[in-house]
């Protein structure tokens, strides 16, 4: 993987990579942006919503490359397309997703209500630029850097994991964990933004070793739902981290901690039906996260799970 700092070495990352012809991949907010690049589709939706993703197809033409520019959703939907075009992915974050690092990617179909995978993406390249995240809402920011956290804390016992994985995965959770406090007070604060990214940068590294059952759970919820994927990894992480027997040296109270800090707490404040934590549960059992987790767990032990956070 190519990785920069600062988005005026996109040009230099574009010629190494010989392509000449890319088409930017966002959504409507960086239709201003000043970036010289001639292709453009701003629709991507969010959770990279499966018409997004088809009209972004559409929009390939001649292109010989891709340029993402924004958060999971745009970084997603590129990967979609690149799977089913084969066509390499520049990517450059405006949030702490980490979704960057993998060929992997889901899409969110909400006639169906349900998000589903896939894979095969061709991830070749990284630009980071912190000015690209000083307008970020706080609670974008905020949920973003726990999702990047749950991929460190995830990455400590999935199965792919190896002793790069590990350190990346403790260098980002202690970042994170240093300037998401200072992030959440001071958002124009562009040294704390730096930093948030850097632990983003290397949470997403650790997240090549896979997932578990935090992130499963966040995914069938934001799937049913349509609910920010970084707020409910927030809310799901601890309980996973504790049925899974996770201790230091990231510990649960941490992140319990951190979750409070950005006003992440309950599935109950998000709008999330008990009486539907049954069928949730069923959801989450079936993805691939919760069938790699160390600990297998049943729907009754996922429905378990999420009541404790309700």
């Amino acid at each position: 993987m190519i990785v920069r700092w600062g988005l005026e070495t996109l040009p230099e990352v574009l010629d190494q990579l010989a392509i000449a012809r890319p088409l930017l991949i966002s959504t409507a907010r960086w239709e201003g942006v000043e970036i010289d690049l001639q292709r453009r589709f701003h629709g991507v939706l969010p959770h990279a919503e499966v018409r997004g993703v088809r009209a972004a197809l559409d929009a390939v033409d001649d292109a010989d490359g891709l340029v993402a520019l924004g958060g999971g959703s745009a970084i997603d939907s590129a990967k979609a397309v690149s799977s089913q075009t084969g066509l390499p992915i520049v990517s450059i974050p405006t949030t702490y997703s980490g979704a960057e690092w993998t060929a992997g990617f889901g899409m969110r179909d909400s006639q169906a209500r349900t998000k589903a995978g896939g894979a095969g993406a061709r991830t070749v390249a990284i630009v980071y630029d912190p000015s690209l995240t000083l307008d970020l809402p706080a609670g974008e920011s905020a949920g973003s850097a726990m999702n990047a956290l749950a991929h460190c804390a995830e990455g400590l016992y999935a199965r792919g994991r190896d002793r790069a994985s590990d350190e990346h995965a403790l260098a980002g959770a202690r970042l994170i964990s240093t300037w998401l406090p200072l992030v959440v007070q001071r958002g124009n604060d562009l040294e704390a933004r730096r930093g948030l990214l850097e632990g983003a940068m290397h949470a997403g590294a650790a997240l090549r070793a896979g997932m578990g059952l935090g992130h499963a759970m966040a995914q069938a919820l934001g799937g049913r739902y349509g609910l920010p994927h970084g707020a409910l990894n927030a809310i799901c992480l601890p309980a996973a981290m504790r049925f899974n027997g996770a201790t230091e040296p990231l510990g649960i109270a941490r992140v319990e901690e951190l979750a409070r800090l950005c006003g992440f707490t309950r599935l109950r404040d998000l709008g999330v039906p008990e009486n539907e934590l049954g069928e949730v549960a069923a959801a989450t059992a079936v993805r691939g996260g919760a069938q790699a987790n160390p600990r297998p767990a049943t729907p009754d032990q996922i429905e378990e799970l999420l009541s404790s956070v309700w």
